[in-house]
């Protein structure tokens, strides 16, 4: 952070400023505290007031410009204190301002370290040469190893793999690719080789254009920047005329010059927005120190503030209302097996010890728990997309897809089973999708695949011995979440994920969620949040993934999950869950609408004061004194008022009343 110069300035001003206050509130003689606020001055203050002098050249009167000459004209007439503490506030929050915004383009640019510099692409004579990946050309023909990033986006004529594609679909475990299937540059390879087409330049990669959309979405909130500014505009040309007026004013009807600059200057003081400010920041803050002890890390008060504002909500899947890691949901002994579940697990687990697939590790993880003893395993082999084979107990195991695997029912007693006991098309129909009745090993799958699981089919010697089902367990407080937020917003939120239908639709309805979009890439993502967007819906978006992040730019506001979050998406989301609670969040956005409430109320107490000390000075004789007390009444009054929101009852709790609105999304 302190490689930006905005932000070492501002630091400098702030230990200038702290190291000043306690010996002026001392009564230190002046030589001992002057020169320090002096400091904080040129150190906080020059970089603003040489851009609003910039600025002027360009006639533009920059509000940042006006505080210093604020603060400058409280310094000028006694009041030093309050003018070097305007200065540290302004340079604070530019500092802060050019962190986000250099941490952001870093991350940016970062993504684009998921794409391998190089790949392998094979020559007409059957050679190969490694080359940079974005000299590939479509129709090229790459070789991708076990283990290595995919080099461009593409179909797959040869080989067959398990592709980790989490970074771009969100999906939590790797999906099977043979020939004929697409797969994408930067998601990483498994045990099997592949030779890929390119079907895409590397600038049009999924990848490429991630980067290409969070960049175009994070743009998209510079109109809102651009009002704020045209209000500062506005103000500061105000506040400077009127300034000058009641100046030259009272000179030009015969008053003295030390009369009338006193009366202007308290005009300065008593119409300089630090109340207004601090009507603001305080309450913002507050809830942001108070978001942070309770998990919940909001990048600024802007962020709090949009929450605020959030009347609709969209939920990734994986790794948001799931905790993004499989595990053994399910245990089914076939009848006749001789296995019951501790037994079919210790099987499994003993076969599938020495493989790397997330699968293979949750069926490892659950054994283990259990405490049970695994055997030894000889002659492991494993076949991508298809399971693994190993012999345990002098028994041969197999372990893998139910498509994959053929094999026979050991207590097949009808025709339907004798039909169908070929798992590859235990249906009958010829499709080989093995979704039928007629095997029962194939109705034990049919049902763990309609609940949302993942079934693996494990086989002893050729005879089903059970079947698994592995799933990404839902988060404990998922359900409650929904709800929640959905009494916040009036609207049930929508589910966007990159999952397969079933599997979303079976999570959806565990928690109430009615609207589902499922199989969706990052840009249909951020063209759903853009149509509703469009419609006037301030669109919160929580995720976790590399997939998530140009959502998460475009909508209103973007909540990230911390632990497994990716890096992009942490520092594209506005604000990040760092503890994982999912709860959280419909918290934050009702901690947010009250700091709103008690923005609302210090603004009018500003207001009044402001508009009653300006009024007495134009109209009557305001003394100074007075004028600063008023002034720094106000500031008092509405700076206490904000720090209300650091209690920790101010913290919302589940079963409190939250705001509404009518509406439903679609």
């Amino acid at each position: 952070m302190l490689a930006l110069p905005e932000a070492r300035w501002a630091l400098a001003a702030l230990v200038l400023f702290l190291a000043a206050l306690p010996l002026d509130l001392l009564g230190a003689p002046a030589w001992l505290w002057a020169p320090l606020y002096a400091a904080t001055y040129v150190t906080g203050g020059w970089e603003p007031g040489w851009e609003g002098l910039k600025a002027l050249r360009d006639k533009t009167l920059d509000v940042d410009l006006l505080m210093v000459v604020a603060a400058l004209g409280a310094a000028a007439i006694g009041q030093v204190l309050d003018g070097a503490l305007l200065i540290v506030i302004f340079a604070t929050s530019g500092a802060l301002e050019a962190v986000a915004t250099a941490r952001t383009a870093d991350s940016v640019r970062g993504l684009l370290d998921l794409a391998p510099a190089t790949a392998n692409r094979l020559l007409a004579d059957g050679g190969e040469e490694n080359v940079p990946a974005d000299a590939l050309a479509i129709g090229d023909i790459i070789l991708v190893r076990p283990g290595e990033r995919v080099g461009a986006d593409g179909e797959v004529i040869d080989g067959a793999s398990d592709i980790d594609q989490a970074t771009i679909t969100g999906e939590p475990l790797p999906v099977a690719k043979h020939a004929g299937d697409e797969v994408f540059a930067g998601t990483v390879n498994g045990t099997g080789a592949l030779r890929v087409r390119v079907g895409r330049s590397p600038s049009d990669s999924v990848i490429a254009r991630i980067v290409k959309m969070v960049e175009e979405a994070s743009g998209t909130k510079a109109p809102t920047q651009l009002f704020i500014e045209k209000v500062e505009q506005r103000y500061s040309i105000g506040m400077a005329l009127t300034t000058l007026a009641v100046f030259a004013i009272p000179l030009a009807l015969g008053d003295e010059l030390r009369p009338a600059l006193l009366r202007a200057m308290t005009f300065m003081i008593v119409a300089s927005p630090c109340a207004v400010v601090l009507s603001t920041m305080p309450p913002l803050l507050s809830a942001i120190a108070n978001a942070g002890r309770h998990g919940v890390l909001a990048k600024s008060a802007v962020v709090m503030e949009r929450l605020s504002q959030v009347d609709a909500v969209a939920l990734d899947k994986t790794g948001t209302l799931t905790e993004g890691t499989p595990r053994v949901t399910d245990i089914r002994p076939a009848a006749g097996s001789g296995l019951d579940e501790d037994g079919l697990l210790a099987l499994t687990a003993a076969a599938e010890l020495q493989s790397e697939h997330p699968l293979a590790r949750a069926v490892v993880g659950a054994a283990r728990e259990r405490g049970l003893p695994l055997a030894e395993a000889a002659g492991f082999s494993s076949a991508p997309g298809a399971g693994v084979t190993a012999v345990v107990d002098g028994r041969t195991v197999q372990v893998g897809s139910p498509s994959r695997l053929s094999y026979t029912d050991a207590d097949a007693d009808s025709d339907a089973d004798a039909g169908a006991d070929a798992y590859a098309d235990a249906d009958g129909d010829g499709d080989g999708d093995g979704d039928g009745d007629g095997s029962k090993t194939a109705r034990t799958v049919r049902e763990l695949q309609d609940q949302g699981r993942t079934a693996v089919v494990v086989l002893c010697d050729g005879v089903p011995a059970g079947v698994l089902g592995i799933s990404d367990r839902l988060r404990p407080d998922a359900k409650a979440t929904v709800a929640a937020l959905t009494e916040l917003t009036g609207r049930s939120p929508v589910l966007l994920t990159g999952d397969n239908e079933r599997a979303a639709r079976r999570l959806a309805a565990e928690i109430g969620i009615t609207d589902v979009r499922a199989g969706l890439l990052p840009q249909d993502k951020v063209a759903a949040v853009r149509h509703w967007e469009s419609e006037g819906r301030r669109v919160l978006v929580v995720g976790d993934g590399v997939n998530d992040a140009p959502a998460l730019a475009a909508a209103h506001t973007g909540i990230a999950m911390g632990r497994a979050g990716s890096d992009l998406a942490l520092e594209t989301a506005d604000a990040v869950v760092v503890r994982d609670e999912l709860a959280t969040v419909p918290a934050v956005v009702e901690l947010s609408r009250r700091a709103r409430r008690l923005v609302v109320q210090n603004l009018v107490i500003a207001g009044i004061f402001i508009t009653a000390l300006v009024a007495w000075d134009l109209i009557g004789t305001l003394p100074l004194p007075l004028g600063v007390a008023g002034h720094e009444g106000s500031t008092v009054i509405v700076g206490l008022n904000g720090l209300r929101l650091l209690r920790d009852t101010a913290w919302p709790r589940s079963g409190e009343e939250t705001e509404t609105t009518g509406g439903r999304l679609p």
